[in-house]
């Protein structure tokens, strides 16, 4: 249980989450109704793994693991279009003339009514780290809108969850192109091997860089272009790797030998304790690598 990307929330530190297991029970996942097209809802973070009344929640070590579950039914719009067709086709052979707009849409609707009982249904999950001590929210999307989501069902679970975006008080392009310019990084960080470039006119030139050393002439040519530095592949120590953006979302993350070897020295009876193990490694990393980027990028607080 590793999440892939980071897109991070800031939320008042001095928030209360004693009664939120009991909360998030009165928001737990219901089935998607035979008429619906979606649910959403809150599930165990340990699946399957956790039995059938397995908690909502998972806390340890100043972190809450939250899972948002999700039922979306399957109705491809070309089969409904297909189907409508076909209807159409109907109507105007028995009557000499075609359906007016209002009919077809009521054809549609009825389709679709018809439709969704029978209709197959795709599970989701996105899983949320909230760490306690930073204040911040950490969802497993690189989706903005599923982020809002997921924020806005723990809203509604908690009531209240004046939860913002991240912001900070410098701009992240600058920064990330600083340190490929030559600037000092922060202590534990050190540049990666991919890079996205893009020049400061909306409709600019945008060169990607991948599996390449990035203190080199052919980067040097491209600052001296006027290009600024959008996506930045970066690692923490031999623990984390990720490429930060300038819209403050970490994508591609991922923990490297020197935090996963952790794992691999101690053994686990299940696969509970194993996922219990690796959110916990998780949660640690994060908090060390949120130190780190607060004070590189001058991340504003909620408070």
């Amino acid at each position: 249980m590793f999440f892939r990307n980071l897109t991070l929330f800031r939320f008042p530190a001095s928030i209360n989450f004693d009664d939120l297991e009991t909360q998030l029970a009165d928001a737990a996942l219901k089935p998607v109704g035979p008429m619906e097209l979606s649910s959403r809802g809150f599930i165990s973070p340990f699946g399957r793994a956790g039995g059938e009344d397995a908690a909502l929640m998972h806390r340890i070590d100043g972190a809450i693991w939250l899972t948002v579950g999700g039922e979306d039914k399957l109705l491809p719009s070309s089969v409904v279009n297909d189907l409508l067709q076909k209807k159409v086709d109907e109507f105007e052979a028995k009557n000499a003339r075609r359906p007016g707009g209002k009919m077809r849409r009521q054809m549609k609707d009825d389709l679709v009514a018809e439709l969704l009982p029978r209709a197959f249904v795709r599970p989701t999950r996105t899983d949320a780290l909230i760490d306690l001590k930073h204040g911040v929210i950490v969802i497993d999307t690189s989706s903005r809108k599923v982020a809002e989501a997921v924020v806005s069902q723990v809203r509604e679970a908690l009531g209240s969850f004046p939860a913002l975006p991240i912001n900070a008080e410098v701009a992240p392009r600058a920064v990330m192109t600083g340190w490929i310019a030559g600037d000092e990084l922060p202590e534990g960080l050190s540049l990666g091997d991919e890079c996205e470039l893009r020049d400061p006119a909306d409709s600019g030139a945008v060169v990607k860089v991948q599996r390449m050393e990035l203190a080199g002439e052919e980067i040097d040519t491209h600052l001296e272009a006027g290009k600024q530095v959008a996506r930045l592949a970066l690692t923490l120590d031999d623990h984390a790797g990720f490429v930060l953006g300038e819209d403050l979302v970490l994508r591609k993350f991922k923990l490297l030998d020197g935090a996963v070897e952790q794992l691999e020295s101690s053994e686990r009876d299940d696969i509970r304790a194993e996922m219990d193990a690796r959110f916990a490694l998780m949660a640690g990393e994060f908090k060390r690598l949120f130190t780190v980027l607060e004070s590189a990028l001058k991340l504003s607080k909620a408070d």
